[in-house]
């Protein structure tokens, strides 16, 4: 094996996006499918963050706003925001974001620990940060928001 082969074999690739004006990102792995926002159901007295559940080839999607999930206000539909499909052990969960940018392919050595408020973001929704020459990309930590936002609707 090859040094450069090595180096690659811890490489994650992080799917980018923005909520709002913050770049976040989480592991490519974790995404099931990006799709363009479709006709949603609004769920009654559902937290204000979930936005509605919609069809997908047979299965229920709860979708989230990401934005208004991390208290960055809420995702203007207007501007052609985009689903990111993840996959969660007991439903389908789609996190609306406001643009989708590229694919970072981060060293997991260099990732930082995520600072207690980052953009005015809950630093407990990330597991860290990731600094390329020109960015600072928030790693969203799926599980917190995933289990969070489950335990508040299943307390509608």
């Amino acid at each position: 094996m090859t040094t450069s082969t090595q180096a690659n074999k811890n490489i994650i690739e992080l799917a980018t996006f923005y909520v709002g004006d913050a770049l976040c990102g989480m592991d490519i792995l974790k995404v099931q499918e990006i799709n363009k926002l479709m006709e949603m159901t609004k769920v009654p007295q559902a937290p204000d963050y979930v936005i509605g559940i919609l069809n997908l080839r047979g299965q229920i999607v709860t979708i989230i706003d990401l934005g208004k999930k991390l208290g960055l206000g809420s995702t203007d539909l207007g501007l052609d925001p985009r689903n990111i499909i993840v996959n969660a052990p007991s439903e389908h969960i789609g996190l609306l974001v406001k643009r989708i940018s590229d694919v970072v392919m981060a060293d997991p050595d260099k990732i930082e620990s995520a600072p207690a408020n980052m953009n005015g973001i809950q630093g407990g929704y990330f597991t860290g940060v990731y600094k390329t020459d020109n960015k600072l990309i928030g790693i969203l930590d799926i599980q917190a928001v995933l289990k969070m936002s489950s335990e508040n609707i299943n307390r509608v």
